[in-house]
């Protein structure tokens, strides 16, 4: 029987093995910390872009002019609300249009640049959490 000393282990592809061909405690535990923190990354990838579609669906409702009185045209227009952030909110918005169809430009540009802080954050976000 061959005896195996812990110097002899086999660092190649980025996992360490001893000879046996089993992972040691540590690279068993990098492993784990690895696979937790890609499913923390894509859990706030999907948060993200799910906030940008719900921003993108109530600007499409101002655009399309849906009925207002509609519960799903009302539910889509109050979780943009809350989504907004209180930054690109419809009452204060970063730049508000007059004239014909202000309501809807208003809509589509503040809703539409909140949509793309939520995906350039929640990318950026991804990126630093995966490992």
């Amino acid at each position: 029987m061959t005896r195996v000393s812990s110097d002899d282990k086999d660092t190649t592809a980025g996992r360490t093995t001893d000879q046996r061909g089993g992972t040691t405690p540590a690279a068993s535990r990098s492993l784990t910390a690895a696979r937790v923190r890609d499913n923390i990354a894509r859990v706030v990838w999907i948060v993200c872009m799910a906030l940008a579609l719900v921003l993108a669906v109530a600007a499409f409702t101002y655009a399309l002019e849906a009925n207002a009185d509609n519960d799903l045209v009302k539910l889509a227009r109050d979780l943009a609300d809350a989504c907004d952030l209180g930054f690109f909110d419809l009452d204060n918005p970063v730049k508000a249009f007059e004239g014909k169809n202000a309501v809807v430009k208003t809509a589509l540009f503040n809703y539409g640049l909140a949509s793309v802080v939520y995906l350039v954050v929640g990318r950026v976000l991804e990126r630093v959490i995966r490992p």
